[in-house]
């Protein structure tokens, strides 16, 4: 089953909404930072599943502007 975010990004991908990804991405990237700064506990699980999240955001970001530039599955072959 795929995960919860790559629906998301999958989704706002379809819908083209290139705001919402960046929202998306701007969020993680704030909690990855958060989560980087403290200090007493390990928090590389979370971080280590942010950035995945963050490297599904990108790729999502990606297959956006590629298809907006007339490179995606939408366009005419």
């Amino acid at each position: 089953m795929p995960r919860a975010i790559e629906q998301i990004v999958d989704t706002y991908v379809r819908l083209k909404n290139r705001r919402g990804l960046d929202e998306l991405m701007m969020h993680r990237q704030r909690l990855a930072v958060d989560l980087k700064s403290r200090s007493g506990y390990d928090f590389s699980l979370p971080i280590g599943q942010i950035d995945e999240e963050i490297a599904i955001i990108e790729a999502g970001l990606s297959r956006l502007k590629a298809e907006s530039a007339g490179l995606g599955p939408s366009s005419p072959v």
